[in-house]
């Protein structure tokens, strides 16, 4: 008997568009399936009129203090410039500010661009870095911040209410993907509750998947199979809030990096699994198979559902009316002998035919003095 991968048996959708395939297999060195659907598009940079021109006007005024919030954003926005004609006299720009850095990984960056940072917190907490400026006070003072694609409003209003006037530099501008199938296949998915995880590494994926969600008339279903049955991990909790207006609940990892939400998946999904003991065996009920006394067997979707409706009460009799509504997928009747089939291909997944037991003229039951 092989140990079982903590996700083995659990499918995961994914939505990023950036480090996407790093994630992934991050995932499935831990035995899950992927369901890769982008939810956002990046802009390039060196297209980014926008960045361009902000860029630009920036360099128009002297800066008091620079916010660089991302190492990878600020890598590219230096790298941008440089395709522009104009990083030198960017970085110089820069240099006579006051520059503040989120954590050592942005520190590097900094340093790596030639310019020394005065200050980063350790916590790479933007709110430690926001309350070291306006300790400092800003009144008077013209900031300029790096974003990552992802808006800071409580930051910068908080910023500009201390008298501070703020530049915001958005970084890798995100919109909705180009092609919107793969994405819909996935919602798709979600409402049939065929991926049992929801992953996601910035708060744009969230709102696109949401507002693509509303478009195509599934955001309520999308939202209630999210609430009650399909786990939600977020990269951070500036991930997580496109969510807080639906109260669905999400897992962050104590780290605001990839490897930390892989490593949060691989604990949180199998201390949801269900697990039945009955005489002759240890049956542990995950997302899309079943593990019988150590051994992952996997269980096509109708079957599973009838084990779920059987496991609900474990040992209590489940009437094929009742077996019937859970293979229920759409408008389409079910008929009483698709309970059968699926009961019949239950138990050969479950390898041993005596854990599903038939109660004439009652429907069936978990047999666990079996």
């Amino acid at each position: 008997m092989t140990e079982v991968d903590p996700l083995a048996g659990y499918t995961v959708g994914l939505t990023a568009a950036r480090r996407a395939e790093e994630l992934a297999a991050l995932l499935v060195r831990r035995g899950a399936a992927v369901q890769h659907a982008p939810a956002i598009r990046i802009v390039p940079l060196l297209d980014d009129a926008q960045l361009r021109a902000g860029t630009e006007q920036l360099m128009t005024r002297p800066v008091d203090i620079v916010v660089v919030t991302t190492a990878i954003g600020f890598r590219g926005w230096i790298e941008a410039a440089d395709g522009w004609g104009l990083g030198e006299d960017l970085i110089k720009h820069l240099g006579d500010a006051e520059v503040l850095a989120r954590g050592p990984k942005v520190r590097g960056a900094v340093r790596a661009a030639g310019l020394s940072e005065a200050w980063a917190p350790e916590s790479e907490s933007n709110a430690e870095l926001l309350a070291y400026m306006l300790d400092k006070g800003v009144a008077g003072k013209r900031i300029a911040v790096q974003l990552h694609g992802e808006p800071l409003p409580d930051f910068v209003n908080a910023l500009r209410n201390a008298g501070a006037d703020v530049t915001e530099l958005s970084v890798y501008r995100w919109t909705a993907p180009a092609d919107t199938n793969p994405l819909d296949r996935l919602l798709d998915a979600i409402v049939g509750r065929q991926v049992d995880a929801l992953v996601f590494t910035s708060a744009p994926a969230v709102a696109s998947t949401l507002a693509r969600a509303k478009a195509t008339g599934r955001r309520e279903a999308v939202v209630t199979a999210l609430r009650s049955d399909i786990l939600v991990a977020c990269v951070g909790t500036i991930c997580a809030g496109p969510f807080t207006p639906y109260n669905v609940p999400c897992v962050i990892p104590d780290r605001a990096r990839i490897g930390a939400l892989a490593r949060t998946l691989a604990v949180e999904l199998p201390a949801r699994a269900q697990r039945i003991r009955f005489a002759t065996a240890d049956v542990q009920v995950r997302g899309q198979a079943v593990i019988v006394n150590g051994d992952l067997r996997p269980i096509a979707p109708a079957p599973m559902a009838v084990l779920r409706a059987l496991a609900e009460q474990p040992g209590h009799v489940v009437s094929r009316q009742r077996l019937m509504a859970a293979l229920q997928r759409d408008s389409t009747p079910v008929q009483e002998h698709a309970v059968e089939t699926a009961v019949g291909r239950l138990r050969t997944a479950l390898g041993e035919p005596r854990l599903v037991q038939t109660v004439v003229k009652r429907g069936y039951r978990l047999a666990l003095e079996a």
